[in-house]
Formats: structure tokens, C-alpha cells, sequence
């Protein structure tokens, strides 16, 4: 006996469908009968499935809404200490180039600590731009690329890389569609995930590097924030390694997270992949499990153009500028840095005048006819950043040369992480030697 008991009925055909059944006892004289109501609750059952299945879509979305939110606030905030650091560390780089090559000596005793130095300032670098990859304020150069040439081009790298432990497969899709992404940063990033990959396999094992064409749709897209609906080149990169847990995938993406021992890896690999792909409008997924190995598969946008011949990364050949002369208007609102870059320049043979902003730049211009370059930080304290005083600049002195300098990408001459068309940049923090060159080939460059 009883109320709203759901069970199983079954039609003279034999299908099942929901059943409530409410039995009710009456005692009479001539007996116990039973009143029985059965009642067909298809249509409930389908409404709170539904609501059931909304539900957990709502709690998966929410979910994936409060880790993008995490990352992003992590990003902002690895990305402010790159910036401040890169400007730290390029004036302790230029002071140091400067010291070697003033001394000029061959003295062990002095040389030596100098190059310990240096190499320190420069590994410290490297992780302040891992740190801006992630943050996605690298400044990318996208364009058509070729994954399978890209691929199949790596292969050398990859074998001398990984180790004869290590068996490489790669499975091409025939037909792939061309991928708009920054060529060296693609290759990067396969780099960075074969490296992961050979670290979970400590015994050896299997990395496949596999291609495909896919289409991310609405649906998918409702459930994985900041995917964009359409045509994407897909690149799955994986191994049969030891695999990682649920809590170890929810971290995997962080900075400075890592599961290796300590001395063992920055933790930044994987976090520098996933800034990479966010920053060029991409998605990636990470599938694990323990004892299983991984696979991460990285979703590239579609290439809609002209693809060209593409693929390949093209080592730029020095060029061969004319001799240091001339006149350099130094633009920076650090006084350190500024001084730093000002001794480098001076020691190569240039003339050089500082500015500590725009509005003080514009007045030495208009009193100092015989500039040739002006050499400006983007981010400048005061009404004009560095984008707005080279257009002045160029509206007053069309053939003056300008080269810009920054420690990040959210600023006037990036615009969502590409270079806008004609800039010149040379990044924080930058050697003695890189900015000569680029000084150079920017002053090489027809008027």
C-alpha cells in the first residue's frame, strides 16, 4: 500500500514507459479492497530530465566560467610582474654589456663573473616571457601556416630532442586546411608539449603528433568559453606516459605549477602553450588519466586568405646597417633604464638625447632638427603614449625612423596581440647586441 510509488509499465507491444501507482486499503464488510490509481508520467519524467540535464550543463558551464575567470586574473597578474621585471632586468643586462665592453678584458677573473651574470639576466628573461605568453601579451606575428609541413619539419629537432627512448609518430590528415597562428610560436609550443610528454615518460614510451580538420560548433561552444564557432586545424600531441589526475588537470595550465621535483622545470611549459592558443583565438583540451597517458589537442582557427607558400620558420639574415651615426631620441619614463640604454648607444658611436615622455620628447624634436631615430617606450606616463607621440612625430618629420620598445602587448601598437602593420618593436627586456642590430636595420629601412 501506499502514494506515488513510480514504477515500470509495459504496453500489449512490450515497451516500457513511468509509471505512479497509489494504492488505498478499505475495509468493508464483506472485505479488503483496494482502490488502485495508475497514472502514465511520461511527459514528468521527460520535463525533469530535462531540467536535470540543464542543470548540470548550467554547473558545468558556471564551472569552466569561474576557471577561465582564474586564469584570466592570473594572467593579469603574472603579466604586471613581467612587465616591471623586464624593465629591471634590462637595465641590469645593459649595465653589464656595457662593463664587458668597456673593460675588454680577458681576465678569467673578471670575465667570468660578468658572463654568470649575464647568463642569469637572460634565463630570467626567458621566464618573464613565458610568463607574458601566458598572460597572452606577447606580441604574435600570426599568418598561414602549413601544420603538416610544420610537423614533418620538426622531426629532427624532436628525435635529437626526446632521446632514442622516445618513438615519434606523426599522423597527417590529408587535405588540412591552412592555420592562421605565429609560425615560431607554433612551433614553440609543440616543442614545449614533446618536452611534457618525454618528462611522464621516464622509462620511455610513445609521442604522437597527430592533425586534423574539425569544426567546433554552437553547442560545443555554449560549454567552453571563449571558443569561437567554426572551422578550426586541430593538433593532438600525445604520449603514454604516467597520466595525471582530476586535480592534477584542473592546475596543469597554471604558472609555476608543476608535479616534478623541485629543480626539476619552471611549471611555465604548459602555461605558455595555453596563452599561445588563447591569445590567437584558439582552444585547447587536455585529456588524462592515471597510468593512461595524455593527450593535448590544440584547436587553431582556420587560415581565410591566400595562404601562399607557409610553414617554415625562416631564420631572418643579419643585415648590414650603416655604421653607427647619427642621432637617437631615447624616450623612456625609467630613469635607469633610460640611462642604460643612452650608455649602450653612446659607446656604439651614436649621438643620443633622453626623454622621460612624450610631451618633453616633442620639444627637443622641434628644437633638435637632426634626429634620425626616435627610440620610444609604448607605455609613456602623460597625455601622449608612445603610439601617439610617433604619429606626431611623422606628421612633422615624415622620414623620421621609429623604433618602439615594451615589456607587454596591451598597448597602442598591438592590437589583440599582433603587430599592428609597419611597427618596428624590439621587446623587453633586449641585449647590447640585439639592439644595435635592430637600431641598425631600422635605420637600413627605405624612407
Amino acid at each position: 500500500m501506499g502514494s506515488g510509488l513510480q514504477l515500470r509499465g509495459r504496453r500489449k507491444d512490450g515497451s516500457e514507459f513511468p509509471v505512479e501507482i497509489s494504492l488505498s486499503p478499505l475495509r468493508t464488510a464483506e472485505g479488503l479492497f483496494v482502490f488502485s490509481a495508475i497514472r502514465d508520467i511520461t511527459e514528468r519524467v521527460e520535463v525533469e530530465a530535462a531540467l536535470a540535464r540543464e542543470t548540470e550543463e548550467r554547473q558545468r558551464a558556471e564551472e569552466i566560467l569561474r576557471q577561465a575567470q582564474k586564469m584570466e586574473a592570473l594572467g593579469q597578474l603574472t603579466g604586471g610582474i613581467a612587465h616591471d621585471f623586464n624593465n629591471m632586468l634590462g637595465v641590469i643586462i645593459g649595465n653589464l654589456e656595457i662593463l664587458q665592453q668597456r673593460l675588454g678584458s680577458d681576465d678569467p677573473k673578471i670575465e667570468g663573473p660578468i658572463q654568470s651574470a649575464l647568463q642569469g639576466a637572460e634565463r630570467s628573461a626567458a621566464l618573464t616571457h613565458r610568463l607574458l605568453a601566458f598572460s597572452r601579451q606577447q606580441p604574435l606575428e600570426p599568418g598561414p601556416v602549413d601544420a603538416n609541413k610544420l610537423v614533418a619539419g620538426m622531426s629532427n629537432l624532436l628525435n635529437r630532442t626526446l632521446g632514442e627512448g622516445i618513438a615519434i609518430e606523426t599522423v597527417l590528415a590529408a587535405g588540412l586546411w591552412t592555420v592562421s597562428a605565429d609560425v615560431n610560436q607554433l612551433e614553440n609550443a609543440l616543442l614545449n608539449l614533446a618536452l611534457n610528454a618525454r618528462d611522464a615518460m621516464p622509462n620511455g614510451g610513445k609521442l604522437t603528433i597527430e592533425t586534423a580538420n574539425t569544426y567546433l560548433d554552437e553547442g560545443y561552444a555554449r560549454t567552453h568559453v571563449e571558443v569561437t564557432p567554426g572551422q578550426h586545424v586541430m593538433l593532438a600531441v600525445s604520449d603514454t606516459g604516467v597520466g595525471m589526475s582530476e586535480a592534477t588537470i584542473d592546475k596543469a595550465f597554471e604558472p609555476f605549477f608543476t608535479t616534478k621535483q623541485a629543480g626539476h622545470g619552471t611549471g611555465l611549459g604548459l602555461s605558455q602553450v595555453y596563452g599561445f592558443v588563447k591569445q590567437s583565438a584558439g582552444h585547447l583540451k587536455l585529456y588524462s588519466e592515471p597510468g593512461e597517458g595524455t593527450t593535448v589537442k590544440l584547436y587553431l582557427p582556420r587560415f581565410a586568405g591566400d595562404s601562399g607558400d607557409s610553414g617554415e620558420v625562416v631564420e631572418t639574415p643579419a643585415v648590414a646597417g650603416p655604421s653607427p651615426s647619427g642621432t637617437i631620441l631615447v624616450v623612456e619614463d625609467n630613469e635607469l633604464l633610460s640611462s642604460s640604454v643612452a650608455a649602450m648607444l653612446r659607446d656604439q658611436g651614436y649621438r643620443v638625447l633622453t626623454a622621460p615622455d612624450g610631451a618633453t620628447a616633442l620639444q627637443m624634436l622641434a628644437a633638435e632638427q637632426q634626429v634620425d631615430l626616435l627610440f620610444t617606450d609604448v607605455g609613456l606616463p602623460g597625455d601622449l603614449n608612445g603610439r601617439q607621440l610617433a604619429d606626431e612625430v611623422k606628421r612633422r618629420q615624415p622620414h623620421l625612423k621609429v623604433l618602439f620598445t615594451t615589456g607587454y602587448t596591451r598597448n597602442a601598437v598591438i592590437h589583440q596581440g599582433r603587430l599592428d602593420p609597419g611597427v618596428e618593436l624590439i621587446g623587453k627586456p633586449f641585449t647590447y647586441a640585439a639592439l644595435v642590430v635592430k637600431i641598425q636595420r631600422v635605420l637600413a629601412l627605405a624612407g
